[in-house]
């Protein structure tokens, strides 16, 4: 049985004909479809395959205890107001322009204001005069249109700020990328880990969660020294006691460029949109991934400019190579895409972000926890032999769910993004997609992976007539 446009077929077992599964019951002979229900292997279909979504994601008893007791000892003012203030900021800021792209909006309007200046000053001819006034417009429309970016310096005050706004939902998203992994790739057991642009170390913490004492080595790796402290104490519990809660964590203010020792799993979470331009974000990329054994984990807000960042990270790597090459494994796309295509997301107008989303409790300023969610991007590249690519299992194909499951009576509505590489609006019924689409369909929610079953038949004669 498989599936073709919205009608299901299955093969007639007399005369071979693939037939709609409506006319297979006036087939003279008797129809006998494939068995759907085997990749499940005897799970429930609300844990199929596809289900990576945690549940609410609290933070570790002992990093929110250890967060507790060093917000109380700093005792900042307004800290509640300031965390919420960081973190609208932090939501809406976007890279700054590129210079290329300065070079030509300028172009542009140098020449919009000299056909203006024309027309009214037809009669004059001092050119010099013509160039200043059409100059200062044009950088005077610059300056009014052109978004300027703040760098952010972050000392021991804005740290704690920002472990107020972020420490909890940056470790939701943190968690929830790195849980694609865990649950797609259980026999995968990395040995080690650096994060790049590691702040509170929310890598740290998120990775040890999932892997535990396997782990023997973490490299965080950020550029203020204030941040690093602020990490290391949330390791010792918030105090100055030499015995950190996980072992063998080691910190850095400058990224190792060496490509002779690598890292099972390398995490850049919320760290490439702080990057200046586009040229640093690409170099530090390449580094990234020179510095990569099995798995690159980049995380960004799941805004347009978030999504974009990760996207030319994604064409980097798998569309140029470097001159020297010191590991001959190529990139192969991981999640959240099915495949290795151009995003259909980008090429859409307008651009909308391919964004996922996961809740979690924020850190308590009072007794009670407020039930919060994290809107992310994100993105896993992992190392693959040439001819490798990983295949869930010969009967099925998985599409990502990019949006919220509609669930209707009898029927599911899902927004996929499918191994094509195309986008496609389903509404998924069990008369037509068969029960056990029909059921994972339900149980699946924005983000999980839906399986799409298929038949390899073995005779050409098995194809649609």
């Amino acid at each position: 049985m498989f599936l073709l446009g919205s009608r299901m077929y299955v093969k007639c077992s007399r005369c071979h004909f693939a037939l709609c599964l409506r006319e297979a019951q006036r087939c003279q002979c008797s129809a006998a479809p494939l068995e759907q229900a085997d990749f499940l292997k005897g799970a429930p279909h609300r844990k199929h395959p596809g289900v990576t979504n945690l549940k609410t994601v609290r933070l570790p008893e002992q990093l929110q205890v250890a967060a507790q007791s060093v917000l109380q000892r700093a005792d900042v003012k307004s800290l509640t107001e300031r965390a919420h203030k960081l973190s609208n900021f932090l939501w809406s800021r976007k890279r700054a322009i590129e210079t290329s792209q300065l070079r030509e909006k300028a172009t542009l309007l140098e020449k919009t204001f000299l056909e203006q200046e024309g027309d009214i000053h037809k009669d004059d001819n001092d050119d010099h005069k013509l160039a200043a006034r059409i100059k200062n417009r044009v950088l005077s429309e610059l300056r009014r249109t052109t978004y300027h970016r703040t760098p952010l310096r972050y000392n021991e005050d804005l740290g704690l700020v920002y472990m107020a706004a972020r420490l909890a939902g940056g470790y939701a998203a943190v968690l929830r990328a790195l849980n694609e992994i865990k649950k797609r790739e259980p026999l995968f057991v990395p040995y080690s880990l650096m994060d790049f642009g590691s702040g509170l170390g929310t890598g740290t913490w998120a990775s040890h969660s999932l892997w535990g004492d396997s782990l023997k080595e973490y490299v965080c790796v950020d550029s203020s020294g204030d941040m690093n402290t602020l990490a290391e104490q949330l390791l010792r519990g918030g105090s100055e006691i030499d015995n950190p809660v996980i072992q063998q964590v080691y910190f850095r203010q400058f990224l190792p460029v060496s490509p002779k020792v690598q890292f099972d799993l390398v995490v850049a979470a919320f760290s490439l949109s702080e990057l200046a331009n586009l040229n640093e974000r690409l170099n530090v990329i390449f580094t990234l991934w020179r510095k990569t054994n099995s798995y690159l984990v980049l995380v960004e807000n799941g805004t347009k400019d978030g999504h974009q960042i990760l996207m030319e990270a994604r064409d980097a790597l798998l569309n140029r190579e470097e001159e020297v090459q010191h590991d001959l494994r190529r990139p192969s796309i991981f999640a959240p895409c099915t495949h290795e295509l151009p995003c259909p997301k980008m090429i859409k107008r307008p651009v909308v972000p391919c964004n996922f989303t996961q809740f979690y409790y924020s850190l308590p300023f009072s007794r009670s926890q407020e039930r919060q969610q994290e809107k992310f991007s994100f993105l896993i590249i992992s190392r693959s032999d040439d001819g490798e690519k990983a295949q869930e299992t010969e009967h099925w194909d998985m599409a990502r769910l990019i949006a919220q499951v509609r669930r209707r009576p009898r029927h599911v509505q899902c927004q996929l993004c499918c191994a094509n590489g195309e986008l496609k609006q389903l509404a998924v019924t069990a008369r037509h997609h068969g029960k056990d689409m029909y059921r994972c369909a339900r149980s699946s929610d924005w983000g999980d992976l839906l399986p799409i079953f298929h038949a390899e038949d073995s005779t050409e004669n098995d194809e649609p007539q």
